[in-house]
């Protein structure tokens, strides 16, 4: 198994005080309407979402009550009702199908709402908007809330730094360190918004079956080793892709992608931008990490964010046709049909990879390029909506401490509902978790350890900008892409057009 200590290369800072406090306790900060549906870029369809929850529980306005020596701190708010809002992932799947072990230690009533992520954007802005917390713990997206609404959701240190509340098990040096500052902060590293919730990042997954069979013949035809992993390159994937389609009848084609005009395209896209040395601003790796309100000027129309559009613009006329129509789902299922038989895609895939075809699938970082290797993270965490106020804020805090714990990481990992990976060291380091890291193994997705654990590694991991204006600028990106993939456009003229509308984005701004 990798080194756990890889990923402690930046040691998670402790809370401290910072020149962006947390609101009093018991004080609400409000914000204008018009900021938070700016902020999202959210139109007449958000507008006309469907009307917010109704019956929380109590109103949220309950004093807190008081911890006497002796007391039970899970229990402080028994009989508090609260709602999660989360986007359908395999988390919450899970938690959602075993939500009593947090009822019975707590008394707290959980109800969950899941929606796919636009949705859920559009549903958190409005909610934010209005001064009520219809939604106390809400799942903070990193880019599409966490960076535009970071003023609308608690300082975690409220809580952490409280000794009338449960500890965090294993402090926040127990999360990997580069996810609590993607997944958790904005801006600065003192404040905590979020806990790490989620970690699906993108690998390269490929039949080994197939690569067992023509691995020799593929390396004598190609002068190369074709090993997958962190020391190929592009080019030589885009070699063993040209040389499956011509000589492997198994598939229809050697690599298929999620390259529909969506959100799946811009993270598809971006691996081989960073590899190439491109990148969407100059502190690229900075606006990913901690993100930042003002990113600067736009480097799509660099020398190397140009190369990395026109190898992609090949890439893609190798790949099976119906790329173009994928998302994540839609490359999955490709694989698991036997359509294909490599893609880039997230590494949470390969329970239903393992359940299609056990032991046909395997698992390796995405190839390198000049500059470095880059795999695409896409993990989330879960906040407290500053709208929330007494004994409703303390019970949030309680559900976002247990449901990130290492004890409920590894009930997600087993559960048959749902799963995901955990973002715990703890978890990793059980001697279960190793055994499940090559078959047979009873918790698949960590068959992808080896490949995620180099992924994770800081100078490995691809991190989009956290901005708040990202939204617009995501949809710009795979809106040009999209054009360049269908011949409309060349891929210079792609990225010339993409920087031009995100600096406009950009120096537009957004002011709460």
């Amino acid at each position: 198994m990798a080194a756990l200590a890889d990923f402690s290369a930046k040691e998670a800072p402790l809370p401290r005080s910072g020149p962006f406090r947390p609101a009093p306790r018991g004080t609400r900060r409000s914000y204008s309407r018009r900021g938070f549906l700016r902020a999202g870029a959210l139109g007449a369809g958000a507008l006309a979402a469907p009307s917010l929850l109704a019956g929380c529980g109590d109103d949220g306005t309950a004093a807190v009550p008081p911890l006497e020596p002796g007391d039970d701190k899970w229990r402080r708010f028994a009989g508090t009702t609260i709602n999660f809002i989360s986007e359908n992932t395999a988390p919450t799947a899970a938690i959602a199908a075993n939500l009593q072990p947090f009822t019975q230690l707590t008394g707290i009533n959980v109800q969950i709402v899941n929606l796919e992520l636009s949705a859920l954007v559009q549903r958190v802005a409005l909610d934010l908007a209005s001064g009520d917390a219809a939604y106390q713990v809400i799942y903070a997206d990193p880019y599409q809330v966490l960076a535009p609404y970071s003023a609308g959701l608690v300082d975690l240190r409220e809580f952490l730094e409280d000794d009338s509340y449960p500890p965090v098990e294993g402090g926040l040096d127990d999360f990997i360190a580069v996810q609590l500052d993607a997944a958790g902060r904005f801006s600065e590293d003192a404040p905590v918004y979020a806990l790490p919730y989620d970690c699906p990042t993108m690998i390269w997954q490929y039949r080994q079956d197939l690569f067992d069979r023509y691995g020799n013949q593929m390396a004598d035809a190609l002068g190369h080793d074709v090993t997958p992993g962190p020391d190929r390159t592009w080019e030589e994937y885009y070699a063993i892709a040209d040389w499956l389609n011509q000589n492997a009848d198994e598939v229809a084609y050697g690599s298929g992608h999620q390259a529909k005009q969506h959100d799946s395209l811009m993270n598809d896209f971006s691996n081989v931008l960073w590899a190439a040395g491109g990148d969407y601003f100059e502190a690229g790796q900075e606006v990913g990490l901690l993100g930042m309100e003002d990113p600067g000027e736009c480097v799509l129309d660099s020398e190397e964010s140009m190369a990395a559009a026109d190898f992609y613009a090949s890439l893609l006329e190798i790949a099976h046709p119906a790329s173009s129509t994928w998302d994540w789902d839609g490359v999955g299922a490709a694989l698991r049909a036997g359509e294909i038989a490599m893609c880039p895609n997230w590494h949470e895939f390969a329970a239903s990879n393992e359940e299609a075809l056990p032991g046909k699938i395997s698992y390796a970082p995405l190839p390198r390029g000049p500059a470095r290797a880059a795999n695409m993270y896409g993990g989330c965490g879960i906040g407290i909506s500053t709208n929330a106020e007494g004994a409703e804020r303390g019970a949030a805090w309680l559900f976002v401490n247990w449901a990130t714990s290492p004890e409920v990481q590894l009930s997600n990992l087993k559960s048959s509902a749902g799963g995901g990976t955990p973002t715990r060291r703890s978890v990793y380091a059980l001697e279960q978790v190793q055994q499940a890291e090559t078959r047979p193994s009873d918790l698949p997705n960590m068959l992808t350890a080896d490949a995620v654990f180099t992924a994770w590694e800081p100078q490995n991991i691809g991190l989009r900008p956290k901005i708040p204006m990202w939204n617009e600028c995501d949809t710009t990106i795979f809106t040009e892409l999209s054009k360049m993939i269908a011949g409309e456009s060349s891929p210079s003229e792609a990225m010339t057009s993409a920087k031009s509308s995100i600096d406009s984005i950009v120096q537009r701004g957004w002011v709460a």
